[in-house]
């Protein structure tokens, strides 16, 4: 198991207030939007801040690129692992 992959579900829990999920409940490479997590945007604004404050990440809202990197949790992790400043 990849750490990372568990820090990224615990964060979505956490900043999402997911309360009856548990990270094993979430599929690394399922869908967090859509018919995956089911996810929305305003949950892919909260977490893409709690991503920016915990890994210093720069986010653009309105960009393509973002969109891929929110994919899934592999996906963000990937992401996270190139791009982190903390």
């Amino acid at each position: 198991m990849n750490p990372l992959h568990d820090e990224i579900k615990q964060l979505i829990i956490q900043s999402l207030n997911l309360e009856d999920i548990a990270p094993s409940d979430i599929d690394t490479d399922a869908a967090l939007f859509g018919d995956g997590l089911g996810l929305d945007s305003i949950d892919a604004l909260e977490l893409g801040v709690a991503l920016q404050k915990r890994y210093g990440l720069t986010l653009s809202a309105e960009s393509e690129e973002t969109r891929k990197h929110f994919a899934s949790v592999r996906a963000l992790a990937d992401f996270v692992e190139a791009n982190r400043t903390k």
